[in-house]
């Protein structure tokens, strides 16, 4: 048996507020909390850790990522940089020279802020890669530009929907060359970029990942892979893909490993590369209303067949035409299976960014995670950014509704998206906190949970200790030196250390 001691922490356990300063584990469990006085009386046989002041809050869970995408970028070209065409191209050539002939992978550009904004052709990429394949998604991850020597690997994606002969590619065209791009990656060098990315969550005080796979996001081998890549970090694995009954969603379930055939099976796209689904029209692209990726029915087959079979279902929305699409097909369910068993699957919605009142309400009655990325709003909301833009401000104001949904009843579930948005789960509590639409923010504590215990409950947990610091909880917790968005400061505390199931994934100390 071993007996581990923190005396001096302050503590901050999600469902409860300050108060113990000591918390003691045994075999990976929480075994008590309490003062610092009497822990002291009780160190006796114990490792003893005197933290002296620092925060300790439980592992976060990153309710949404895609790990080697994000692994990927360690070694990839980074654009969130980027102010111009120029910028980007320059990237690629510097890129192309130190490694010619190689795949070029990049990430993060985002025409909206550059001047010219405008995205480079494709005769241009052509030129800066001197014949390398290339692939650089846009920042949503909707869209890229692709090198002609990459679409010689995709000859499906030439004219197909969202093709472009000069611009960047889009729905089943963008999927193509993702494919080929993910295709020229080595097993090697994908289970390097998971190993990579994992360790970096674990560096900044996140234990559990729900990785959003699929068909058109990375495939079953990188699944496999991630889910037997064992670094401490849990991954907990959704699977993209629509099923029509319930025993199609069992096989699916046990032919790829996945926890739930749910994350980014998408309804629509993103807001950025207007493939998000609109009631109207984009207000910086009139007549267009972006895409539609999946029917109302297909929606609710989908969701009859997982909740038939006790399968957590979901899917990608963020526009509110897509949101309108998956109510429906929730409608559908309920009369098919009844509202019990569609509650019981626990099913989840990412993003959400585009939902109303009554919406909320149903999801709630459903028992509906939302599975939301605050730093959304951060990047991209008010009455300034790309998402105003995109749709004018009187619908900015009602997006990312945080507050509507807790109020609801629906189990908040925070995460980054990555490498949409960088994983900083201090970062995602302070934008949820101070939402550009402050009726729309959350407080400390919701914040908090969500980012804790919600991401428990978003993979189906029904553990009333999971993601607290309370005797009977497992000893995941991250402990942490310096103020943060809880205390109102501006800055983001350093991870210190990092523990799951009693299991040290990082230690500052330590160097690991």
């Amino acid at each position: 048996m071993t007996r581990t001691l923190l005396i001096g922490a302050r503590v901050l356990d999600p469902g409860a507020g300050p108060g113990p300063t000591a918390l003691e584990t045994v075999d990976g469990r929480i075994s008590w909390t309490g003062s610092a006085a009497e822990a002291r009386d009780r160190a006796g046989g114990a490792v003893v850790h005197d933290v002296d002041g620092a925060v300790l809050s439980p592992a976060f869970v990153d309710a949404h990522v895609h790990t080697t995408a994000s692994g990927l970028l360690v070694d990839g070209l980074d654009l969130t940089g980027c102010r111009s065409p120029a910028d980007l191209l320059d990237a690629v050539a510097a890129r192309a020279a130190a490694r010619p002939g190689t795949v070029i992978w990049g990430h993060g550009w985002e025409d909206n802020r550059w001047s010219p904004a405008r995205p480079p052709t494709r005769a241009e990429l052509d030129r800066a890669a001197g014949g390398s394949p290339v692939y650089l998604s846009r920042v949503d991850v909707h869209s890229a530009l692709a090198s002609s020597a990459l679409l010689e690997r995709a000859p499906a994606a030439v004219g197909a929907a969202g093709w472009s002969p000069d611009g960047p590619l889009s729905a089943d065209a963008h999927h193509h060359v993702r494919r080929a791009a993910l295709a020229a990656i080595t097993p090697d060098q994908r289970r390097a970029a998971q190993r990579a990315f994992l360790d970096d969550a674990a560096r900044r005080g996140v234990a559990v990942v729900h990785e959003c796979a699929g068909p058109d996001i990375s495939g079953r081998d990188d699944l496999a892979d991630l889910l037997a890549l064992d670094t401490g970090v849990q991954v907990v694995g959704y699977w993209g893909e629509p099923v029509a009954t319930a025993a199609e969603a069992r096989e699916l379930l046990a032919a790829t490993g996945a926890h739930g055939l749910a994350g980014d099976l998408f309804v629509d796209g993103s807001l950025g590369s207007r493939t998000a689904a609109l009631r109207a029209p984009y207000a910086d692209a009139p007549g267009c209303t972006g895409n539609r990726y999946l029917a109302a029915d297909a929606i609710g087959a989908h969701l009859a067949a997982c909740s038939a079979a006790g399968v957590q279902a979901g899917f990608h929305v963020i526009g509110d035409a897509g949101a309108d699409l998956v109510l429906a097909g929730l409608a559908h369910a309920a009369r098919e299976v009844s509202p019990a068993a569609v509650r019981a699957a626990r099913h989840r919605l990412e993003h959400l960014e585009m939902v109303d009142a009554a919406q909320a309400r149903t999801l709630g009655e459903l028992g509906v995670t939302a599975s939301v990325q605050p730093a959304f709003d951060a990047a991209w909301g008010g009455t300034s950014g790309m998402y105003a833009a995109r749709l004018g401000a009187a619908r900015v104001a009602a997006m990312n509704p945080f507050a509507m949904l807790h109020r609801a009843g629906v189990t908040l579930a925070f995460g980054s998206d990555a490498p949409v948005t960088p994983v900083d789960p201090w970062g995602t509590v302070r934008a949820a906190m101070r939402h550009t639409t402050p009726d729309s923010a959350v407080d400390a504590a919701v914040a908090l949970a969500a980012h804790t215990i919600g991401g428990h409950r978003a993979a189906g947990s029904a553990d009333p200790a999971a993601g607290r610091l309370i005797p009977g909880a497992a000893a995941s917790y991250a402990l942490w030196d310096g103020a943060g968005p809880l205390d109102g400061a501006a800055g983001t505390p350093t991870c210190l250390r990092t523990v799951h199931h009693g299991r040290v994934l990082f230690d500052a100390a330590a160097g690991r």
